[in-house]
């Protein structure tokens, strides 16, 4: 996938300079990691797209003694106060976080960090405020086209003009992400009856995805409920806001993008009695984040706002885009590094700058 380099050109997000949204703080900005949740016991990975993003928990330990033995691993309450200039930073400082309200978040991750006394910055969107457990609507997209035994599809119903398909991995896929932009802009009780007709498009039984409630599958597939998320901030973590259904932001109305992004921080706030100050954008990339949400983020009152790409020490720090090194389950621990010292950044700039 290609990326948009160099990292946060003016070009990218056009007039955000004058807005204040591009300034460098003095002084070097940490590098910030980010992860999406640790391969529960016993669960066997399904799919390279659909798990890639998931790291083991061998593999997050050597992370994590990696950058307490080399960097300064900084609590999200610090990160805060070098934002709001309360705080300097230590040399090679390092914030955790972690996208996706996942139960393996909690009960795979969080004991990890506790056992390393480290803190991380969580992003639970809006399914995290109810009392029933549920599933990403894209992922359950997702493990709909694996599961099809059809070897042709027509999605016309759902996307107007979507036409007959041949269902290879690749062209599920391509269907699959062509879908959750264009469901990205439903309210998420009619998204919810868009995915019910794929459903029966792809001749698939009610009871279809009945073993993805027992474990492990549960907790890889099932997020937090609201008694899971008071468990995860009991347990010294913080929580920011991911928006209330995990859309592509930019496929958005403005009205629906508002929406989003200003009531998951407001019903967060209610639900777990805490300031909310921080808030991850779903996807993450250039594709799915313009600079309306940039400047939506700002008058939601988030103090700042993370990107999914870009990160490493020495990048460029604005203040609602901030990048972060997304952490794959393929990354090796020298790769990690690379990213995290700012190698691979510096590297590619420097390719660029001689293209």
């Amino acid at each position: 996938m290609k990326v948009v380099s160099p990292f946060l050109k003016h070009a990218v997000f056009p007039g955000l300079a004058k807005l204040g949204y591009l300034r460098r703080r003095d002084g070097p900005g940490p590098a910030i990691v980010t992860y999406h949740g640790i391969v529960p016991e016993g669960y066997q990975l399904i799919d390279p797209d659909l798990d890639g993003s998931l790291v083991t928990a061998a593999s997050f330990v050597r992370q994590i003694r990696l950058l307490k033995s080399r960097y300064n691993v900084i609590s999200p309450e610090h990160f805060l106060n070098w934002v709001e200039s309360k705080q300097d930073l230590p040399p090679r400082a390092v914030l955790l976080t972690c996208d996706d309200d996942l139960r393996n978040t909690l009960t795979e991750m969080v004991p990890l960090l506790q056992e390393h006394a480290l803190s991380c910055l969580f992003f639970v969107t809006g399914a995290s405020l109810g009392e029933v457990s549920e599933m990403f609507w894209h992922e359950q997209l997702y493990l709909m086209f694996l599961a099809t035994k059809k070897r042709v599809v027509n999605l016309d119903l759902v996307r107007p003009g979507s036409r007959d398909r041949a269902m290879t991995h690749a062209e599920k896929r391509a269907l699959w992400w062509n879908l959750v932009k264009h469901l990205s802009k439903f309210e998420a009780k009619a998204r919810q009856n868009l995915i019910e007709e794929v459903r029966v498009q792809l001749a698939l039984g009610d009871d279809w995805g009945v073993h993805l409630l027992s474990d492990p599958l549960r907790s890889r597939f099932l997020m937090l409920n609201s008694i899971e998320l008071r468990a995860l901030v009991a347990a010294g973590m913080a929580v920011g806001a991911h928006t209330l259904t995990h859309p592509v932001l930019s496929q958005l109305s403005p009205e629906a993008a508002w929406k989003e992004i200003a009531e998951c921080r407001c019903k967060l706030e209610q639900t777990i009695d805490r300031p909310v100050w921080a808030l991850a954008y779903p996807f993450g990339d250039f594709a799915c984040v313009t600079g309306r949400e940039l400047e939506m983020a700002e008058r939601a009152g988030f103090t700042c706002a993370f990107l999914n790409i870009g990160g490493g020490l020495g990048a460029q720090m604005p203040r609602f885009a901030l990048p972060r090194v997304h952490v794959t389950g393929a990354m090796n621990l020298g790769e990690f590094e690379a990213h995290v010292s700012g190698f691979y950044l510096s590297l590619r700039q420097r390719f660029l700058r001689s293209a």
